[in-house]
């Protein structure tokens, strides 16, 4: 049986862990690419696409890609950019 202490220490490892520091990007992010997309490798894969990441210093556009989703009836929510008055924050896509 574990120790009320090494409980704590695990639980707070995991939230220490899950923290991400919210960065703010005082340059506006550039205008999407239009992509071509390659064939659609079976009916279960679902589009995601490409966007600008920031680096720390610089845009770079990640290419879109094809994906299938981790369950059925998943949805994709895109990447963004959210304007605030001092910047640009970043909120990562994910399934849904």
């Amino acid at each position: 049986m574990k120790s009320p202490l090494v409980s704590a220490l695990c639980g707070l490892a995991l939230c220490l862990g899950s923290a991400q520091a919210e960065i703010v990007i005082t340059l506006r992010p550039p205008i999407g690419i239009h992509e071509r997309r390659p064939m659609r490798p079976s009916r279960q894969h679902v589009w995601i696409g490409g966007y600008h990441r920031w680096d720390g210093s610089a845009y770079s556009w990640q290419g879109g890609r094809w994906e299938q989703p981790p369950r059925p009836y998943a949805v994709w929510v895109a990447p963004r950019y959210i304007h605030r008055r001092d910047g640009y924050i970043y909120v990562e896509g994910h399934w849904r």
